[in-house]
């Protein structure tokens, strides 16, 4: 019987499968043997990613002051979009987590100062749309 995974590994497995692709677009697979096959849930996730890609792009490209998307760190990209995915298209609703999620992983495996701006563009995205992502948590 599979292990049903946590919906924190659920988006870490979403998350590696997506920045995977960054690399092999046409083969997005789980880059390394300890990290389980997608779920429904990360399923979910690297469909919203996938079918809305050029909206999510835009989105952050509207948010980028002084950058351009080809600037912006691969993990803290992919990372973006995952957390932009889920907020607008996930079924929970719930911005704070999606944004805290993303903060962990760019933490875990972007570059030191890295999730500050993933935190900051997420926010201000989330308060446009009249979210408050502090009390989301």
């Amino acid at each position: 019987m599979e292990k049903k995974l946590t919906r924190r590994e659920s988006r870490e497995t979403a998350f590696l499968t997506a920045f995977a692709a960054t690399f092999e677009p046409e083969e997005p697979t789980v880059p390394a043997e300890e990290h389980a096959a997608p779920d429904a849930f990360a399923n979910q996730l690297l469909a919203a990613i996938n079918d809305h890609a050029a909206e999510l792009d835009e989105i952050i490209t509207a948010h980028l002051k002084g950058w351009t998307l080809s600037r912006v760190p691969r993990v803290s990209l992919v990372a973006l979009r995952l957390a932009l995915a889920e907020m607008l298209y996930g079924d929970e609703q719930k911005p704070g987590v999606a944004i805290n999620e993303a903060v962990e992983l760019v933490k875990k495996y972007g570059a030191e100062d890295d999730y500050q701006f993933v935190n900051g563009l997420l926010g201000a995205v989330a308060r446009e749309r009249g979210e408050t992502p502090e009390s989301q948590c």
